[in-house]
Protein backbone atom coordinates (compact mmCIF):
# COMPACT_ATOMS: atom_id res chain seq x y z
CA UNK A 1 0.00 0.00 0.00
CA UNK A 2 1.25 3.48 -0.80
CA UNK A 3 1.33 6.47 1.49
CA UNK A 4 -1.73 8.22 2.89
CA UNK A 5 -1.72 11.63 1.20
CA UNK A 6 -2.94 14.97 2.53
CA UNK A 7 -6.61 15.84 2.74
CA UNK A 8 -8.41 17.98 0.17
CA UNK A 9 -11.59 20.02 0.62
CA UNK A 10 -14.17 20.74 -2.09
CA UNK A 11 -17.76 21.83 -2.40
CA UNK A 12 -18.49 18.64 -4.33
CA UNK A 13 -16.85 15.37 -5.26
CA UNK A 14 -17.98 13.68 -8.48
CA UNK A 15 -17.47 9.95 -8.96
CA UNK A 16 -16.91 9.20 -12.64
CA UNK A 17 -15.72 11.13 -15.70
CA UNK A 18 -18.02 9.84 -18.41
CA UNK A 19 -20.61 12.08 -20.05
CA UNK A 20 -22.39 12.68 -16.72
CA UNK A 21 -19.24 13.46 -14.74
CA UNK A 22 -17.83 15.79 -17.39
CA UNK A 23 -20.98 17.89 -17.65
CA UNK A 24 -21.44 17.93 -13.87
CA UNK A 25 -17.88 19.17 -13.37
CA UNK A 26 -18.31 21.85 -16.04
CA UNK A 27 -21.64 22.99 -14.55
CA UNK A 28 -20.30 23.27 -11.00
CA UNK A 29 -17.25 25.22 -12.10
CA UNK A 30 -19.43 27.58 -14.16
CA UNK A 31 -21.39 28.40 -11.00
CA UNK A 32 -18.35 28.97 -8.80
CA UNK A 33 -18.28 25.68 -6.91
CA UNK A 34 -15.03 23.87 -6.23
CA UNK A 35 -15.16 20.28 -7.42
CA UNK A 36 -12.99 17.23 -7.91
CA UNK A 37 -13.84 14.20 -10.04
CA UNK A 38 -12.39 10.74 -9.50
CA UNK A 39 -12.21 8.28 -12.38
CA UNK A 40 -11.02 4.67 -12.16
CA UNK A 41 -10.12 4.63 -15.87
CA UNK A 42 -7.06 6.21 -17.43
CA UNK A 43 -9.06 8.82 -19.34
CA UNK A 44 -12.51 10.32 -19.77
CA UNK A 45 -15.39 8.63 -21.62
CA UNK A 46 -16.96 6.23 -19.13
CA UNK A 47 -18.64 3.33 -20.90
CA UNK A 48 -17.05 4.47 -24.17
CA UNK A 49 -13.60 4.15 -22.62
CA UNK A 50 -14.14 0.51 -21.64
CA UNK A 51 -16.44 -0.91 -24.34
CA UNK A 52 -13.98 -1.27 -27.22
CA UNK A 53 -15.27 -4.61 -28.49
CA UNK A 54 -15.42 -5.11 -32.28
CA UNK A 55 -18.34 -3.22 -33.78
CA UNK A 56 -19.12 -1.18 -30.63
CA UNK A 57 -21.51 1.57 -31.67
CA UNK A 58 -24.17 3.82 -30.16
CA UNK A 59 -27.84 3.06 -30.84
CA UNK A 60 -28.87 6.73 -30.76
CA UNK A 61 -28.00 8.77 -33.84
CA UNK A 62 -24.76 10.69 -33.36
CA UNK A 63 -26.28 14.09 -34.14
CA UNK A 64 -28.55 13.54 -31.12
CA UNK A 65 -26.18 11.53 -28.88
CA UNK A 66 -24.23 14.66 -28.05
CA UNK A 67 -24.30 17.53 -25.59
CA UNK A 68 -26.74 20.37 -26.15
CA UNK A 69 -25.49 22.71 -23.39
CA UNK A 70 -23.00 24.49 -25.68
CA UNK A 71 -24.20 25.75 -29.07
CA UNK A 72 -20.55 26.41 -29.97
CA UNK A 73 -19.60 22.81 -29.23
CA UNK A 74 -22.40 21.33 -31.32
CA UNK A 75 -21.53 23.56 -34.26
CA UNK A 76 -17.80 22.84 -34.24
CA UNK A 77 -17.86 19.06 -33.73
CA UNK A 78 -18.20 17.01 -36.94
CA UNK A 79 -19.80 13.58 -36.65
CA UNK A 80 -18.88 11.27 -39.53
CA UNK A 81 -21.48 8.46 -39.27
CA UNK A 82 -25.20 8.15 -38.65
CA UNK A 83 -24.46 5.94 -35.61
CA UNK A 84 -21.09 6.81 -34.16
CA UNK A 85 -18.67 4.03 -33.33
CA UNK A 86 -16.86 3.75 -30.01
CA UNK A 87 -13.59 5.37 -31.19
CA UNK A 88 -15.41 8.46 -32.46
CA UNK A 89 -17.52 8.82 -29.32
CA UNK A 90 -14.40 8.52 -27.16
CA UNK A 91 -12.68 11.22 -29.24
CA UNK A 92 -15.73 13.42 -28.69
CA UNK A 93 -15.56 12.97 -24.90
CA UNK A 94 -11.82 13.75 -24.99
CA UNK A 95 -12.49 16.84 -27.09
CA UNK A 96 -15.08 18.06 -24.57
CA UNK A 97 -12.64 17.51 -21.69
CA UNK A 98 -9.94 19.48 -23.49
CA UNK A 99 -12.20 22.23 -24.83
CA UNK A 100 -13.55 23.07 -21.37
CA UNK A 101 -10.24 22.38 -19.57
CA UNK A 102 -11.82 19.72 -17.35
CA UNK A 103 -8.87 17.38 -16.90
CA UNK A 104 -7.17 19.56 -14.28
CA UNK A 105 -9.98 18.74 -11.84
CA UNK A 106 -10.11 14.99 -12.60
CA UNK A 107 -7.94 12.37 -10.93
CA UNK A 108 -7.61 9.38 -13.25
CA UNK A 109 -6.61 5.80 -12.38
CA UNK A 110 -8.24 6.43 -9.00
CA UNK A 111 -10.90 4.26 -7.38
CA UNK A 112 -13.30 5.53 -4.71
CA UNK A 113 -13.00 3.05 -1.84
CA UNK A 114 -15.61 4.48 0.51
CA UNK A 115 -17.63 7.57 1.33
CA UNK A 116 -18.88 8.45 4.83
CA UNK A 117 -21.22 11.31 5.76
CA UNK A 118 -20.61 13.19 9.01
CA UNK A 119 -23.63 14.98 10.49
CA UNK A 120 -21.41 17.20 12.62
CA UNK A 121 -19.73 18.74 9.57
CA UNK A 122 -22.62 18.07 7.15
CA UNK A 123 -20.11 16.72 4.72
CA UNK A 124 -18.62 13.62 3.14
CA UNK A 125 -15.21 12.03 3.62
CA UNK A 126 -14.28 10.16 0.47
CA UNK A 127 -11.40 7.69 0.57
CA UNK A 128 -9.65 6.95 -2.73
CA UNK A 129 -6.78 4.78 -3.87
CA UNK A 130 -4.72 5.49 -6.98
CA UNK A 131 -2.95 2.96 -9.21
CA UNK A 132 0.22 3.27 -7.11
CA UNK A 133 -1.71 2.24 -4.00
CA UNK A 134 -1.72 5.70 -2.46
CA UNK A 135 -4.79 6.42 -0.36
CA UNK A 136 -6.22 9.89 0.04
CA UNK A 137 -9.03 11.35 2.10
CA UNK A 138 -11.04 14.06 0.37
CA UNK A 139 -13.75 16.11 2.08
CA UNK A 140 -16.73 17.65 0.33
CA UNK A 141 -20.14 18.99 1.22
CA UNK A 142 -21.80 17.09 -1.61
CA UNK A 143 -21.20 13.70 -3.20
CA UNK A 144 -22.42 13.27 -6.78
CA UNK A 145 -22.50 9.77 -8.26
CA UNK A 146 -21.86 9.88 -12.01
CA UNK A 147 -20.87 6.22 -12.26
CA UNK A 148 -23.03 5.30 -15.25
CA UNK A 149 -25.83 2.79 -15.68
CA UNK A 150 -23.83 0.25 -17.70
CA UNK A 151 -20.39 0.32 -16.10
CA UNK A 152 -20.24 -2.69 -13.78
CA UNK A 153 -19.58 -5.81 -15.87
CA UNK A 154 -21.53 -9.00 -15.18
CA UNK A 155 -19.36 -12.12 -15.42
CA UNK A 156 -21.37 -15.26 -14.60
CA UNK A 157 -19.86 -17.73 -12.13
CA UNK A 158 -19.81 -20.71 -14.47
CA UNK A 159 -18.25 -23.80 -12.85
CA UNK A 160 -14.67 -24.17 -14.02
CA UNK A 161 -14.58 -20.67 -15.51
CA UNK A 162 -11.03 -20.03 -14.30
CA UNK A 163 -9.77 -23.39 -15.58
CA UNK A 164 -9.99 -22.38 -19.24
CA UNK A 165 -6.53 -22.57 -20.79
CA UNK A 166 -7.19 -20.11 -23.63
CA UNK A 167 -7.80 -16.35 -23.56
CA UNK A 168 -11.03 -14.94 -22.09
CA UNK A 169 -12.52 -11.50 -22.75
CA UNK A 170 -15.56 -9.50 -21.60
CA UNK A 171 -17.07 -7.08 -24.08
CA UNK A 172 -17.30 -4.44 -21.33
CA UNK A 173 -13.56 -4.50 -20.52
CA UNK A 174 -12.04 -5.08 -23.94
CA UNK A 175 -8.23 -4.86 -24.33
CA UNK A 176 -7.22 -1.44 -25.63
CA UNK A 177 -4.81 -2.99 -28.11
CA UNK A 178 -7.66 -4.99 -29.65
CA UNK A 179 -7.86 -8.75 -30.27
CA UNK A 180 -7.02 -10.67 -33.44
CA UNK A 181 -9.20 -13.78 -33.82
CA UNK A 182 -7.71 -14.81 -37.17
CA UNK A 183 -7.56 -18.60 -37.38
CA UNK A 184 -9.07 -19.01 -33.90
CA UNK A 185 -12.01 -21.08 -32.71
CA UNK A 186 -14.05 -18.57 -30.69
CA UNK A 187 -16.98 -18.97 -28.30
CA UNK A 188 -19.34 -16.05 -27.68
CA UNK A 189 -21.54 -16.40 -24.61
CA UNK A 190 -24.57 -14.09 -24.76
CA UNK A 191 -26.70 -12.53 -27.47
CA UNK A 192 -27.49 -9.04 -26.15
CA UNK A 193 -26.52 -5.75 -27.73
CA UNK A 194 -22.72 -6.12 -27.51
CA UNK A 195 -22.96 -9.62 -29.01
CA UNK A 196 -25.28 -8.47 -31.80
CA UNK A 197 -22.75 -5.77 -32.73
CA UNK A 198 -19.58 -7.85 -32.35
CA UNK A 199 -20.59 -11.27 -33.71
CA UNK A 200 -20.66 -10.20 -37.42
CA UNK A 201 -17.19 -8.62 -37.06
CA UNK A 202 -15.66 -11.55 -35.18
CA UNK A 203 -17.16 -14.05 -37.64
CA UNK A 204 -15.19 -12.43 -40.46
CA UNK A 205 -11.93 -13.18 -38.59
CA UNK A 206 -12.46 -16.41 -36.71
CA UNK A 207 -11.83 -19.84 -38.15
CA UNK A 208 -15.05 -20.85 -36.39
CA UNK A 209 -17.44 -18.90 -34.17
CA UNK A 210 -19.80 -20.71 -31.78
CA UNK A 211 -22.56 -18.56 -30.29
CA UNK A 212 -24.17 -19.72 -27.03
CA UNK A 213 -27.66 -18.23 -26.78
CA UNK A 214 -29.93 -18.34 -23.74
CA UNK A 215 -32.54 -15.84 -24.95
CA UNK A 216 -33.05 -14.83 -28.57
CA UNK A 217 -32.83 -11.11 -29.30
CA UNK A 218 -34.95 -8.77 -31.40
CA UNK A 219 -32.67 -6.73 -33.58
CA UNK A 220 -33.46 -4.43 -36.48
CA UNK A 221 -31.03 -3.13 -39.11
CA UNK A 222 -29.04 -0.04 -38.15
CA UNK A 223 -28.45 0.94 -41.79
CA UNK A 224 -25.44 2.87 -40.59
CA UNK A 225 -23.78 5.08 -43.19
CA UNK A 226 -21.54 8.13 -43.53
CA UNK A 227 -23.28 11.44 -42.88
CA UNK A 228 -23.60 13.78 -45.84
CA UNK A 229 -22.52 17.42 -45.46
CA UNK A 230 -25.96 18.71 -46.45
CA UNK A 231 -27.86 16.72 -43.78
CA UNK A 232 -25.32 17.76 -41.12
CA UNK A 233 -25.66 21.40 -42.15
CA UNK A 234 -29.44 21.17 -41.96
CA UNK A 235 -29.37 19.73 -38.45
CA UNK A 236 -26.83 22.31 -37.28
CA UNK A 237 -28.99 25.11 -38.68
CA UNK A 238 -31.94 23.84 -36.63
CA UNK A 239 -30.16 22.35 -33.60
CA UNK A 240 -31.91 24.49 -30.98
CA UNK A 241 -35.37 23.49 -32.22
CA UNK A 242 -34.36 19.81 -32.48
CA UNK A 243 -33.01 19.76 -28.92
CA UNK A 244 -36.15 21.40 -27.56
CA UNK A 245 -38.36 18.97 -29.47
CA UNK A 246 -36.33 15.98 -28.25
CA UNK A 247 -36.92 16.99 -24.64
CA UNK A 248 -40.62 16.52 -25.35
CA UNK A 249 -40.13 12.98 -26.66
CA UNK A 250 -40.71 9.96 -24.45
CA UNK A 251 -37.14 8.76 -24.98
CA UNK A 252 -35.50 12.18 -25.18
CA UNK A 253 -34.64 11.78 -28.88
CA UNK A 254 -36.11 11.02 -32.29
CA UNK A 255 -38.23 14.13 -32.81
CA UNK A 256 -37.36 14.00 -36.50
CA UNK A 257 -38.78 10.46 -36.90
CA UNK A 258 -42.23 10.35 -38.47
CA UNK A 259 -44.46 9.08 -35.66
CA UNK A 260 -47.70 7.18 -36.03
CA UNK A 261 -50.67 7.05 -33.69
CA UNK A 262 -53.46 4.64 -32.95
CA UNK A 263 -53.40 0.93 -32.28
CA UNK A 264 -51.38 -1.54 -34.31
CA UNK A 265 -53.84 -4.30 -33.42
CA UNK A 266 -56.70 -2.35 -35.00
CA UNK A 267 -54.83 -1.25 -38.12
CA UNK A 268 -55.38 -2.71 -41.58
CA UNK A 269 -52.86 -5.60 -41.79
CA UNK A 270 -51.60 -4.65 -45.25
CA UNK A 271 -51.10 -1.01 -44.28
CA UNK A 272 -49.46 -2.05 -41.01
CA UNK A 273 -47.00 -4.36 -42.75
CA UNK A 274 -46.19 -1.66 -45.28
CA UNK A 275 -45.41 0.70 -42.42
CA UNK A 276 -43.22 -1.94 -40.71
CA UNK A 277 -41.37 -2.52 -43.98
CA UNK A 278 -40.76 1.19 -44.54
CA UNK A 279 -39.47 1.61 -40.98
CA UNK A 280 -37.33 -1.55 -41.24
CA UNK A 281 -35.70 0.00 -44.30
CA UNK A 282 -34.99 3.22 -42.39
CA UNK A 283 -33.58 1.27 -39.44
CA UNK A 284 -33.07 2.01 -35.77
CA UNK A 285 -35.70 2.95 -33.22
CA UNK A 286 -37.89 4.21 -36.05
CA UNK A 287 -39.18 0.65 -36.29
CA UNK A 288 -41.35 0.96 -33.16
CA UNK A 289 -42.60 4.45 -34.01
CA UNK A 290 -45.55 3.55 -36.22
CA UNK A 291 -48.20 3.11 -33.52
CA UNK A 292 -48.55 4.46 -30.01
CA UNK A 293 -49.53 1.29 -28.14
CA UNK A 294 -46.70 -1.18 -28.78
CA UNK A 295 -45.66 -1.18 -25.11
CA UNK A 296 -49.20 -0.94 -23.76
CA UNK A 297 -51.13 -3.54 -25.75
CA UNK A 298 -49.92 -7.14 -26.06
CA UNK A 299 -51.85 -7.75 -29.29
CA UNK A 300 -50.31 -4.67 -30.93
CA UNK A 301 -46.88 -5.66 -29.69
CA UNK A 302 -47.23 -9.11 -31.21
CA UNK A 303 -47.75 -7.60 -34.68
CA UNK A 304 -44.34 -5.89 -34.48
CA UNK A 305 -42.72 -9.00 -33.01
CA UNK A 306 -44.14 -11.30 -35.66
CA UNK A 307 -42.87 -9.03 -38.46
CA UNK A 308 -39.33 -9.42 -37.10
CA UNK A 309 -39.76 -13.20 -36.91
CA UNK A 310 -40.80 -13.25 -40.56
CA UNK A 311 -37.65 -11.29 -41.38
CA UNK A 312 -35.52 -13.83 -39.51
CA UNK A 313 -37.16 -16.71 -41.37
CA UNK A 314 -36.56 -14.98 -44.68
CA UNK A 315 -32.93 -14.16 -43.85
CA UNK A 316 -31.53 -17.26 -42.12
CA UNK A 317 -31.23 -20.21 -44.51
CA UNK A 318 -31.31 -23.07 -42.00
CA UNK A 319 -34.87 -23.41 -40.60
CA UNK A 320 -33.70 -24.85 -37.25
CA UNK A 321 -31.23 -22.02 -36.71
CA UNK A 322 -33.86 -19.47 -37.75
CA UNK A 323 -36.33 -20.92 -35.25
CA UNK A 324 -33.77 -20.66 -32.43
CA UNK A 325 -33.10 -17.02 -33.34
CA UNK A 326 -36.77 -16.07 -33.11
CA UNK A 327 -37.64 -14.39 -29.79
CA UNK A 328 -40.97 -15.15 -28.14
CA UNK A 329 -41.08 -12.36 -25.56
CA UNK A 330 -42.49 -8.86 -25.94
CA UNK A 331 -40.53 -6.72 -28.39
CA UNK A 332 -39.19 -3.63 -26.63
CA UNK A 333 -39.42 -4.96 -23.06
CA UNK A 334 -35.67 -5.42 -23.47
CA UNK A 335 -33.77 -2.64 -25.18
CA UNK A 336 -34.15 -3.11 -28.91
CA UNK A 337 -30.85 -4.01 -30.62
CA UNK A 338 -29.58 -2.64 -33.92
CA UNK A 339 -27.31 -4.68 -36.13
CA UNK A 340 -25.19 -4.71 -39.23
CA UNK A 341 -25.72 -8.16 -40.71
CA UNK A 342 -26.40 -10.08 -37.48
CA UNK A 343 -28.94 -12.60 -38.79
CA UNK A 344 -27.03 -12.96 -42.08
CA UNK A 345 -23.96 -14.01 -40.08
CA UNK A 346 -25.65 -17.31 -39.18
CA UNK A 347 -25.60 -18.26 -42.87
CA UNK A 348 -21.80 -18.38 -42.78
CA UNK A 349 -20.30 -21.89 -42.79
CA UNK A 350 -17.94 -20.92 -39.94
CA UNK A 351 -20.73 -19.85 -37.51
CA UNK A 352 -22.86 -22.15 -35.36
CA UNK A 353 -25.56 -21.47 -32.78
CA UNK A 354 -25.96 -23.45 -29.54
CA UNK A 355 -29.19 -23.10 -27.55
CA UNK A 356 -28.56 -22.98 -23.79
CA UNK A 357 -32.10 -22.06 -22.74
CA UNK A 358 -33.17 -25.62 -21.96
CA UNK A 359 -29.74 -27.07 -21.24
CA UNK A 360 -27.64 -24.34 -19.60
CA UNK A 361 -23.88 -24.20 -19.80
CA UNK A 362 -22.70 -26.95 -17.43
CA UNK A 363 -19.15 -25.76 -17.06
CA UNK A 364 -16.20 -24.10 -18.66
CA UNK A 365 -13.51 -26.73 -19.22
CA UNK A 366 -9.78 -26.18 -19.86
CA UNK A 367 -10.51 -26.61 -23.58
CA UNK A 368 -13.88 -24.93 -24.02
CA UNK A 369 -17.57 -24.97 -23.10
CA UNK A 370 -19.67 -27.99 -22.06
CA UNK A 371 -23.42 -28.02 -22.75
CA UNK A 372 -25.65 -31.09 -22.41
CA UNK A 373 -22.64 -33.33 -22.07
CA UNK A 374 -21.17 -32.05 -25.35
CA UNK A 375 -17.77 -30.34 -25.27
CA UNK A 376 -17.28 -27.42 -27.65
CA UNK A 377 -13.53 -26.94 -27.98
CA UNK A 378 -12.43 -23.36 -28.53
CA UNK A 379 -9.27 -21.26 -28.35
CA UNK A 380 -10.86 -18.06 -26.97
CA UNK A 381 -14.03 -17.23 -25.02
CA UNK A 382 -15.85 -13.89 -25.31
CA UNK A 383 -18.29 -13.14 -22.49
CA UNK A 384 -20.97 -10.84 -23.93
CA UNK A 385 -22.90 -11.16 -20.66
CA UNK A 386 -23.72 -7.52 -20.02
CA UNK A 387 -23.73 -5.49 -16.84
CA UNK A 388 -24.99 -5.30 -13.30
CA UNK A 389 -27.02 -2.39 -14.61
CA UNK A 390 -27.97 0.83 -12.82
CA UNK A 391 -27.01 -0.27 -9.29
CA UNK A 392 -23.80 -2.31 -9.65
CA UNK A 393 -21.30 0.54 -9.65
CA UNK A 394 -23.21 2.51 -7.01
CA UNK A 395 -23.21 -0.42 -4.60
CA UNK A 396 -19.50 -1.05 -5.09
CA UNK A 397 -18.84 2.29 -3.43
CA UNK A 398 -19.28 1.85 0.29
CA UNK A 399 -21.39 5.00 0.79
CA UNK A 400 -22.62 5.37 4.36
CA UNK A 401 -24.99 7.95 5.83
CA UNK A 402 -25.43 8.76 9.53
CA UNK A 403 -27.50 5.64 10.23
CA UNK A 404 -27.53 3.50 7.09
CA UNK A 405 -25.31 2.46 4.18
CA UNK A 406 -26.47 2.40 0.58
CA UNK A 407 -26.17 -1.40 0.63
CA UNK A 408 -28.49 -1.55 3.64
CA UNK A 409 -30.91 1.00 2.20
CA UNK A 410 -31.15 -1.05 -1.01
CA UNK A 411 -31.17 -4.50 0.54
CA UNK A 412 -34.63 -5.21 -0.91
CA UNK A 413 -33.88 -3.44 -4.19
CA UNK A 414 -33.07 0.16 -5.16
CA UNK A 415 -35.23 2.88 -3.65
CA UNK A 416 -34.77 6.53 -4.58
CA UNK A 417 -36.62 9.81 -4.73
CA UNK A 418 -36.78 10.98 -8.36
CA UNK A 419 -33.80 8.73 -9.15
CA UNK A 420 -31.77 11.64 -7.77
CA UNK A 421 -31.47 11.02 -4.03
CA UNK A 422 -31.68 8.27 -1.42
CA UNK A 423 -33.24 8.65 2.03
CA UNK A 424 -30.60 8.15 4.71
CA UNK A 425 -27.73 9.49 2.58
CA UNK A 426 -27.86 13.30 2.83
CA UNK A 427 -26.10 15.55 0.31
CA UNK A 428 -25.68 12.67 -2.13
CA UNK A 429 -27.07 12.80 -5.67
CA UNK A 430 -27.26 10.03 -8.26
CA UNK A 431 -27.18 11.07 -11.91
CA UNK A 432 -29.59 8.88 -13.92
CA UNK A 433 -30.17 6.66 -10.91
CA UNK A 434 -32.84 3.95 -10.62
CA UNK A 435 -36.28 5.50 -10.53
CA UNK A 436 -35.49 7.94 -13.36
CA UNK A 437 -35.92 7.45 -17.14
CA UNK A 438 -32.17 6.91 -17.70
CA UNK A 439 -31.68 3.78 -19.86
CA UNK A 440 -35.10 4.16 -21.53
CA UNK A 441 -33.86 7.41 -23.07
CA UNK A 442 -31.08 9.03 -25.02
CA UNK A 443 -28.71 8.98 -22.04
CA UNK A 444 -27.25 12.41 -22.75
CA UNK A 445 -30.70 14.03 -22.64
CA UNK A 446 -31.33 12.43 -19.24
CA UNK A 447 -27.85 13.32 -18.02
CA UNK A 448 -28.23 16.99 -18.95
CA UNK A 449 -31.61 17.23 -17.22
CA UNK A 450 -30.20 15.69 -14.02
CA UNK A 451 -27.00 17.73 -14.01
CA UNK A 452 -28.91 20.97 -14.53
CA UNK A 453 -31.36 20.08 -11.74
CA UNK A 454 -28.54 19.26 -9.30
CA UNK A 455 -26.62 22.39 -10.26
CA UNK A 456 -29.63 24.64 -9.66
CA UNK A 457 -30.35 22.85 -6.37
CA UNK A 458 -26.83 23.57 -5.10
CA UNK A 459 -27.13 27.20 -6.18
CA UNK A 460 -30.39 27.56 -4.20
CA UNK A 461 -28.93 25.91 -1.11
CA UNK A 462 -25.89 28.20 -1.22
CA UNK A 463 -28.04 31.30 -1.67
CA UNK A 464 -30.13 30.38 1.38
CA UNK A 465 -27.22 29.37 3.57
CA UNK A 466 -28.41 25.76 3.77
CA UNK A 467 -25.87 22.95 4.13
CA UNK A 468 -27.95 19.77 4.17
CA UNK A 469 -30.53 18.19 1.86
CA UNK A 470 -32.03 14.72 2.20
CA UNK A 471 -34.96 12.92 0.60
CA UNK A 472 -37.67 12.14 3.13
CA UNK A 473 -38.72 8.55 3.62
CA UNK A 474 -42.34 9.37 2.81
CA UNK A 475 -41.44 11.07 -0.47
CA UNK A 476 -39.17 8.18 -1.44
CA UNK A 477 -41.86 5.57 -0.65
CA UNK A 478 -44.40 7.49 -2.70
CA UNK A 479 -41.96 7.80 -5.60
CA UNK A 480 -41.16 4.08 -5.63
CA UNK A 481 -44.89 3.32 -5.67
CA UNK A 482 -45.35 5.76 -8.55
CA UNK A 483 -42.53 4.20 -10.63
CA UNK A 484 -43.98 0.74 -10.07
CA UNK A 485 -47.45 1.94 -11.02
CA UNK A 486 -46.23 3.48 -14.28
CA UNK A 487 -44.18 0.39 -15.15
CA UNK A 488 -47.15 -1.90 -14.43
CA UNK A 489 -49.24 0.04 -16.96
CA UNK A 490 -46.79 -1.09 -19.65
CA UNK A 491 -45.45 -4.38 -21.01
CA UNK A 492 -41.92 -3.62 -19.73
CA UNK A 493 -42.06 -5.88 -16.65
CA UNK A 494 -43.27 -8.89 -18.64
CA UNK A 495 -39.84 -10.25 -19.54
CA UNK A 496 -36.63 -11.03 -17.70
CA UNK A 497 -34.50 -8.05 -18.67
CA UNK A 498 -31.58 -6.21 -17.13
CA UNK A 499 -34.07 -3.38 -16.52
CA UNK A 500 -35.30 -5.71 -13.74
CA UNK A 501 -31.85 -6.96 -12.78
CA UNK A 502 -32.86 -10.43 -14.02
CA UNK A 503 -29.49 -11.03 -15.69
CA UNK A 504 -27.62 -11.04 -12.34
CA UNK A 505 -28.16 -14.10 -10.14
CA UNK A 506 -29.48 -13.18 -6.70
CA UNK A 507 -30.27 -9.57 -7.59
CA UNK A 508 -33.65 -8.41 -6.27
CA UNK A 509 -36.02 -7.93 -9.17
CA UNK A 510 -37.27 -4.36 -9.30
CA UNK A 511 -38.13 -2.49 -12.50
CA UNK A 512 -35.53 0.26 -12.23
CA UNK A 513 -36.09 2.87 -14.96
CA UNK A 514 -39.17 5.10 -15.26
CA UNK A 515 -40.90 5.19 -18.68
CA UNK A 516 -41.68 8.68 -20.00
CA UNK A 517 -39.09 11.46 -20.03
CA UNK A 518 -41.22 14.64 -20.43
CA UNK A 519 -43.60 14.01 -17.48
CA UNK A 520 -40.61 13.06 -15.35
CA UNK A 521 -38.73 16.27 -16.17
CA UNK A 522 -41.88 18.27 -15.34
CA UNK A 523 -42.16 16.51 -11.96
CA UNK A 524 -38.54 17.31 -11.14
CA UNK A 525 -39.11 20.96 -12.04
CA UNK A 526 -42.25 21.06 -9.88
CA UNK A 527 -40.37 19.61 -6.90
CA UNK A 528 -37.75 22.36 -7.18
CA UNK A 529 -40.37 25.07 -7.68
CA UNK A 530 -42.22 23.89 -4.55
CA UNK A 531 -39.20 24.57 -2.32
CA UNK A 532 -37.74 21.10 -2.96
CA UNK A 533 -40.85 19.29 -1.89
CA UNK A 534 -40.06 15.84 -0.53
CA UNK A 535 -36.62 16.91 0.70
CA UNK A 536 -35.66 17.92 4.23
CA UNK A 537 -33.47 21.05 4.11
CA UNK A 538 -31.32 22.22 7.01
Amino acid sequence: MGAALQDDQFDAVIVGAGFAGLYMLHTLREHGFTARAFEVAGDVGGTWYWNRYPGARCDVESLEYSYSFSPELEQEWEWTERYAGQPEILRYAQHVADRFDLRRDIRFDTRVQSAVFDDATTGWTITTRDHDGNERATHSQFLIMAVGCLSSTNLPEFPGRDSFAGASYHTGTWPHEGVDFTGKRVAVIGTGSSAVQSIPVMAEQAAHLTVFQRTATYTVPAHNRPLGPDEVAEVKANYRALRAANRQMSGGFGAWFPRGDGSAAEADPAERDADFEARWNVGGFTYLGGYSDFLLNAASNETAAEFVRHKIAATVHDPETAALLMPSHVIGCKRLCFDSGYYETFNRPNVSLVDVSRQPIEEITPTGVRVGGVDYEVDDIVYATGFDAMTGSLLKINARGPAVSLQEAWEAGPRTYLGLAVHGLPNMFTISGPGSPSVLTNMITSIEQHVEWIGECLIQLRARGLRRIEATEAAQDAWVDYVNMVADMTLFPTCNSWYLGANVPGKTRVFMPLPGFPPYAEQCAAVAANDYEGFALA
